[in-house]
């Protein structure tokens, strides 16, 4: 399996269940969220503008996605907002395209433009990993069959506290139909997936 089918096999709308795990504080927090995702083929108007964000060769990207969330954790104040919206595109590395860059407009922890990591592992499940300037984040992506996909994550805060996650998300609806357009590239301010 490659990245771009990964992502193809992730397209429509999903809905998570996630048990966030604060592991300081000895404490899980629940919450759920409405997950869209659309793949994007090579030379995607919003793959190129990422790549050029990162001045990356758009002709290296092998394609990338538009997701998009809504969601809610128990320990939420009123005025909390999970909504949000990114792009990313996919630069494999030359020598194997199992595993390369992730580059996003914004990243997942912090609101900066960054390049990541993905891999495709041996059991097909999708690495991304990230650092940050004051974190590091590694996520983890499989499928359970079709309609499940299951998500595991750590966020690591440089000289403070971690988290982990349990994501399982099931199918809602399948992808748009083929020739739907895609939004335009979300604004830096959008929170990262």
């Amino acid at each position: 399996m490659d990245v771009m089918d990964f992502f193809r096999m992730s397209a429509g709308q999903w809905n998570s269940q996630r048990t966030t795990h604060h592991l300081p504080f000895r404490r899980a927090e629940l919450g759920g969220s409405t997950i869209s995702v659309e793949a994007l083929d090579m030379g995607h108007p919003s793959v190129v503008e990422i790549c050029q964000l990162h001045d990356v060769d758009p002709a290296l990207a092998v394609g990338g996605a538009y997701v998009t969330w809504n969601g809610a954790m128990a320990w939420d104040r009123e005025d909390q907002n999970h909504e949000g919206s990114t792009v990313f595109a996919l630069v494999p590395d030359a020598d194997d395209p199992s595993q390369g860059q992730l580059l996003r407009e914004r990243g997942y922890a912090e609101i900066v433009p960054v390049i990541g990591r993905y891999e495709i592992d041996g059991d097909e499940g999708l690495l991304l990993i990230t650092e940050y300037e004051t974190m590091s984040s590694i996520e983890r992506f499989w499928f359970a069959n079709p309609n499940l996909r299951l998500r595991t994550s750590v966020v690591k805060r440089f000289g403070g506290f971690s988290t982990a996650s349990f994501c399982a998300e099931s199918r809602l609806s399948e992808p748009p139909a083929e020739g739907e357009s895609v939004k335009a590239l979300a604004p830096l301010s959008a929170f990262g997936w």
